[in-house]
């Protein structure tokens, strides 16, 4: 029986060997393969170069997030609603000459413009808004084209 389990340990032994030696010879292989050609300073100025180029990749990285986000600041700013609508505000005489217009950007800031049109005269006015609202009443048209430019 102790005879047994020896050549049954040899043979595992023999079979444990063989694989070792084969993993080992496939290894050597690929790795003769991939320095192919090359020399241990080329291997290392790859690695340098490579190195170097992401660190250039993440200053590039970094610079544009500066930049959009500097630009979506300037963008929540600008006039992003527009609107115009003609009315006639005195029914008995003339026709759509009068206009409203509106302009805000996206936090509702920006200003209505009014122009109320006669035979005998024009008037302008013009009526500062904050976050959607006016200090100054407004009239039907002027809600409507500030309703109407709301940025959604």
């Amino acid at each position: 029986m102790n005879i047994k389990l020896q050549i049954i340990f040899l043979v595992f032994t023999l079979v444990s060997i063989l694989i070792g030696a084969f993993w080992v010879v496939k290894t050597e292989k690929r790795l003769k393969r991939f320095f192919l050609g090359k020399k241990a300073k080329d291997l290392e100025y790859t690695i340098i170069t490579l190195s170097e180029d992401i660190e250039k990749l993440k200053k590039a990285k970094e610079s544009m997030e500066k930049d959009i986000a500097l630009i979506n600041a300037k963008l929540k700013k600008s006039i992003r609603g527009l609107e115009t609508i003609r009315f006639n505000p005195f029914p008995d005489q003339g026709s759509n000459q009068s206009f409203a217009i509106s302009m805000a950007n996206e936090d509702g800031d920006g200003v209505v413009i009014s122009s109320l049109y006669a035979r005998e005269r024009m008037s302008v006015f013009a009526k500062p808004i904050k976050n959607g609202k006016s200090e100054y009443e407004l009239t039907a048209e002027e809600k409507e084209v500030l309703e109407k430019a709301r940025v959604k």
